[in-house]
């Protein structure tokens, strides 16, 4: 294997090695575990600073054709054109090359699903010699968003800038499938109670419903108007409710997935103005959902009628994430202020706050006078003056 120093470095086959397996969307990672070596080797790679073995360079050529990277019709002069790149020792395999573009290629998920296609398009199942070997998840995505588990632990799921799902087996040691299933960022994961579906939502708008065990498409739900932040199932794992919204108007969506229709069957829309909803749960029971927007307000709402029973002002910023207790009596919040509250379910009364401790936490400065919004707000972060004080 020839190597360059710094100021040799071949930067025209590192980047053509980078365009290609940016194209499969893989990480450095994925790639690695592919063609069995280490991620510093493809780091180099890309890098210009080295050239694979030819043995690795053969199995990355094979993924390629496998993913489709290579322009059709002018495969195997890409291909040559390549392996000329890698300065190899040995001569190409041209009896190889024949047969590896001979056989036939299974067709390859690029894009999030549009309008035309069918249920049946299926994600692509993630195969490879390497052995298996536990996944570094900060390495998993460039930009994770959102992350999921089923229930009973056999799937975990990530989804992240790039729009694309990957779903794990054997508690996380084994990626097991990976394809694109949105045009852009995606934002909520969630498996159904029984493990057998997973929801997708992101900023397209699009809501998407995918059998776990292949990643085949089941459901297409069509109706947010703006971004989609939030999913969740009820506790019966037949209705779906996801949270968005889009220009300072929030929306609570209700959704029927027992049809087995490819569009499901939209229940109800609810305007939850202004903030746009974040976060969402159901309680035990299935008859309430509890929403948390952007602007820090949580509601409760009636499943049957949608109607808003009460709403209570949470956090100072938007709430991320909410879950009820599984006996059905408290309700746990966290927000962009870092307090986690808790509350009662039925009442609404809040509980207790906890946060962890602030430069100036319990400092609690009274009687100043003269400060602007802007100080008062950077003295509450500090915690220097109490949620509760009045403005000074």
């Amino acid at each position: 294997m020839r190597t360059h120093t710094y100021g040799e470095r071949d930067y025209a086959f590192g980047q053509a090695m980078l365009t290609r397996r940016a194209a499969m969307h893989l990480t450095q990672v994925d790639l690695a575990r592919f063609l069995a070596i280490s991620r510093g080797a493809v780091l180099a790679w890309e890098a210009g600073s080295s050239y694979p073995k030819a043995e690795h360079l053969k199995a990355f050529i094979a993924l390629c054709v496998e993913r489709q990277v290579f322009a059709p019709g002018r495969e195997a002069e890409e291909i040559r054109a390549l392996w000329h790149a890698a300065h190899q020792k040995v001569l190409l395999d041209e009896s190889w090359l024949s047969r590896l573009l001979s056989e036939p290629s299974p067709p390859i998920k690029g894009s999030a699903p549009g309008p035309s296609e069918q249920a049946s398009a299926r994600a692509k199942p993630v195969t490879g010699s390497a052995p298996s070997r536990r996944v570094d998840w900060d390495d998993a995505l460039d930009s994770t968003f959102t992350v999921a588990t089923s229930l009973n632990g056999q799937y975990w799921a990530a989804g992240g800038r790039c729009g694309e799902v990957r779903v794990w087996r054997e508690g996380g040691q084994r990626l097991h499938l990976l394809w694109r299933a949105h045009t852009d960022t995606m934002l909520a994961l969630a498996f159904s109670p029984d493990g057998t579906r997973l929801a997708s939502g992101g900023e397209d708008g699009s809501l998407y419903v995918w059998k776990a065990p292949d990643g085949t498409l089941l459901q297409r739900l069509q109706g947010h108007r703006g971004v989609v932040y939030g999913v969740v199932w009820s506790p019966d794992g037949t209705r779906l409710a996801s949270g968005g919204g889009s220009r300072g108007s929030g929306e609570v969506v209700l959704w029927d997935t027992r049809s087995g229709a490819h569009c499901g069957e939209r229940l109800y829309t609810i305007a939850s103005a202004p903030g746009s909803v974040l976060a969402l749960d159901w309680s035990p029971r299935g008859e309430l959902l509890v929403s948390g927007d952007s602007d820090g307000r949580l509601c409760w709402w009636d499943v049957q009628s949608g109607e808003c029973l009460m709403q209570r002002q949470g956090h100072q910023g938007a709430i991320q994430s909410l879950r009820i207790s599984p006996d059905g009596h408290r309700l746990a919040s966290c927000g962009d202020d870092g307090t986690i509250q808790v509350w009662d379910l039925e009442s609404g009364e809040r509980l207790r706050r906890l946060r962890r401790d602030r430069p100036y936490e319990r400092l609690n400065i009274t009687g100043v006078k003269g400060l602007t919004q802007a100080e008062i707000a950077s003295l509450r972060g500090l915690g220097a003056i109490e949620e509760e004080t009045l403005p000074l």
